[in-house]
């Protein structure tokens, strides 16, 4: 009975993460997501309220004062990098993380932007945008959806996501960063609210040592490391259909030695290597019912049809061909 209900909670684990619930918990703590877009309604703005009176120590007092003041400080709006030719890459990526960095850590309990991980990656993209207009703080894996939609113009980086579950005090605890690699060496870009879990520069030789350093992280804070789960490359074209692979390799670190665990990596890096070049796959049955149906044509007084052909809808409608791209279906 033991095994299933841990059996069953590990279930619910990964549904959480994968869907995002609207009551989410992490080690615990619960927190909301935003579904409603900008600006905020009024339902989701008070929700944030009465949850922050409940987790803060002061909240009641300290929501009163924040919405009663009239004199709050103005919030400088950091500004999206901008590069030289002769920028290097490490410090492009500096310049990026400096930017995550800057839009600080969402502490108010209500992630601002709903992001699905099936959705494709045109419409991630467009919620990275959103991002940058809005300029609000963001939790960990916000900062891997614009740290993807800042280094699309970076041919010479390859990205991926890396995720970590950790165990503390009974809780489990899920992060993640998106990792980089380039030039022979991996780094990564993240957010979270320890400086040890997000940006690591581009200097790891392998992906075991940039794993290992974050073990070694984990452990400063007295967690336990868990679970690794590591993504495939995302695609550079921010109007793909494609949807990112967010777990191509799962490792239970309960279950592996050291050694086993440097072959799963080492293997998982030659998987990334052979994704290169590839064209990206025709959506499947099953992921074209996820991105919606396509926009309504207007009916006219004659014969049409519609078929399906590399990725995009083709209609037939007397004799005139009306390209449907899926890339600008907005989900």
């Amino acid at each position: 009975m033991l095994r299933t209900a841990v059996g069953s909670l590990d279930e619910r684990e990964e549904e959480q993460e994968d869907e995002g619930e609207e009551d989410m918990r992490d080690g615990g703590v619960p927190f909301y997501v935003n579904r409603g877009g900008f600006p905020l309604d009024e339902e989701t703005w008070e929700r944030m309220w009465r949850h922050v009176a409940r987790i803060h120590p002061t909240g009641e007092d300290l929501g009163k004062s924040i919405r009663g003041a009239t004199d709050l400080p103005k919030i400088p709006i950091p500004s999206v990098p901008t590069y030289q030719p002769t920028t290097t890459i490490s410090q492009r990526l500096e310049a990026i993380q400096k930017y995550i960095r800057d839009l600080q850590y969402n502490h108010t309990g209500t992630q601002f932007f709903e992001i699905k991980k099936s959705r494709p990656l045109t419409a991630l993209m467009d919620i990275a945008k959103e991002m940058t207009r809005e300029a609000l703080p963001i939790k960990c894996l916000e900062a891997v959806i614009l740290g993807i939609y800042l280094t699309n113009s970076m041919p010479g980086v390859e990205r991926f996501p890396l995720s970590f579950m950790s165990q503390f005090s009974g809780n489990h605890f899920h992060h993640i960063v998106l990792g980089v690699h380039s030039g022979g060496r991996f780094g990564a870009l993240g957010m979270s609210r320890r400086e040890e879990l997000m940006f690591k520069p581009l200097e790891f030789r392998t992906l075991t040592d940039l794993v290992q350093e974050y073990e070694a992280a984990y452990r400063g804070y007295w967690h336990t490391l868990r679970k690794v789960r590591i993504g495939q490359y995302v695609s550079h074209d921010p109007h793909s259909v494609e949807q990112i692979d967010w777990k191509h390799s799962i490792l239970d670190l309960d279950k592996l030695s050291k050694e086993e665990l440097r072959r799963e990596l080492e293997r998982h890096t030659r998987d990334m290597r052979l994704k290169i070049g590839k064209p990206p796959p025709s959506p499947t049955k099953d992921r074209r019912n996820s991105m919606g149906s396509p926009s309504k044509v207007r009916a006219v007084p004659c014969a049409g049809s519609a078929v399906w052909r590399d990725g995009m809808y083709i209609v037939l409608i007397c004799s005139n061909l009306v390209f449907l791209f899926m890339s600008v279906v907005r989900l």
